[in-house]
């Protein structure tokens, strides 16, 4: 998949079964009521990511870009 690794933070707790709904982004806890979504997606994805997170009323807490040392972190 030809993209940009991101990895985007939201508050509250999603379950890993949302993974497919936000574009295969990878989804895990951090720490207190943080949800952390990681992996790879073009600018469209992104886009439809960010559109969901805010159908669900979910307050966005950042949106980063990973360079390529973090992006080869899992």
């Amino acid at each position: 998949m030809k993209g940009t690794r991101y990895e985007i933070r939201v508050e509250g707790h999603l379950g890993v079964g949302w993974s497919e709904w936000f574009e295969g982004l990878q989804v895990r806890h951090a720490a207190g009521s943080e949800t952390v979504l990681v992996g790879t997606v073009d600018q469209a994805a992104l886009r439809g990511v960010l559109t969901r997170i805010c159908d669900l009323g979910l307050p966005l807490i950042a949106v980063q870009r990973l360079d390529d040392e973090e992006a080869a972190r899992p």
